[in-house]
């Protein structure tokens, strides 16, 4: 590991959150009363050159993922990236075990799908939850959807209020929504939210072939038909500090759009779910 990584380590670990301390007691009267069954929970990172962030983005979802749970780990799938992420990833994992970091490598760029089926498929614990690796969400919120995880319920999806991307990317995703529910149903009120919660009896029990943009819409579509219980519930969005959002490239949407169409040809729109009501979808207002 070279002297410049091992450094970078060390750098300023400057957070707009409100200091960590304050989260663990807001949330530990969610744990049970009584005896219960521990609860273990994966949570799934995908990078792609993001070593900018990805050091601070690990140590704090490890610090909510301590206050939450009883057993966690946290794994991050590197999808070939081309900066310091890796090296970055590989000497946080070495001096500081107590992270529960475990890291996933592709040799090169397979796409944001493929990243999420290799950290999902690399994932031991009961619960899986995934974000990004950008710092875009305040994962203190997982909290929120661990709380809303009941007996009821096998998928807690986020919908970003409000929204804080570009003008283009948030019409692109309008467009996106408003295709994938012409060819499928309702599937989403934010279908590409990155924060999501749910058991691993789901990522089980489906085939998700989806390895570009289109993985979380064939994700939700495909879990809604095989009868798995959703709630949706909002999540505060914020602005991208550093990195840059790659979604938006037209090889991306292109491959997006093939995905989506080879999806139509498997699955058809037969037995296609109806618009939940507003007491399924959750619709609490952030803040």
């Amino acid at each position: 590991m070279s002297g410049r990584s091992i450094l970078s380590l060390e750098g300023p670990r400057v957070s707009t959150l409100r200091p960590l301390p304050q989260l663990a007691r807001a949330v530990r009267p969610l744990r049970p009363a009584g005896p219960a069954e521990p609860l273990s929970l994966s949570a799934v990172l995908p990078a792609y050159n993001e070593e900018a962030c990805i050091v601070a983005a690990v140590r704090e979802l490890a610090a909510v993922l301590r206050a939450l749970v009883d057993d966690f780990e946290i794994v991050v799938v590197d999808d070939g990236s081309r900066d310091a992420t890796g090296r970055l990833l590989a000497a946080l994992s070495a001096r500081e075990p107590a992270l529960h970091l475990r890291v996933v490598t592709h040799q090169r760029n397979q796409g944001y799908g493929a990243a999420l089926a290799s950290g999902f498929d690399a994932a031991r614990k009961q619960l899986l939850f995934y974000t990004d690796a950008d710092r875009q969400f305040d994962v203190r919120e997982l909290a929120d959807f661990l709380a809303d995880l009941d007996e009821s319920t096998d998928l807690v999806i986020g919908w970003r209020c409000p929204r804080v991307d570009p003008p283009l990317r948030t019409l692109n995703a309008w467009g996106w929504r408003l295709l994938v529910h012409a060819l499928f149903g309702y599937t989403a009120r934010d279908i590409d939210c990155a924060f999501k919660l749910f058991r691993r009896a789901v990522w089980e029990r489906l085939t998700v072939r989806s390895r570009g943009a289109a993985f979380s819409a064939e994700f939700l579509i495909k879990a809604r038909r095989a009868g798995f219980r959703v709630k949706e519930r909002p999540v505060r969005h914020l602005p991208r500090t550093a990195g840059r959002a790659t979604g938006a490239r037209p090889a991306v949407i292109a491959r997006a759009l093939a995905e989506l169409l080879s999806l139509r040809r498997e699955l058809g729109r037969a037995d296609a779910p109806a618009v939940p009501q507003a007491s399924e979808r959750r619709r609490v207002h952030a803040g």
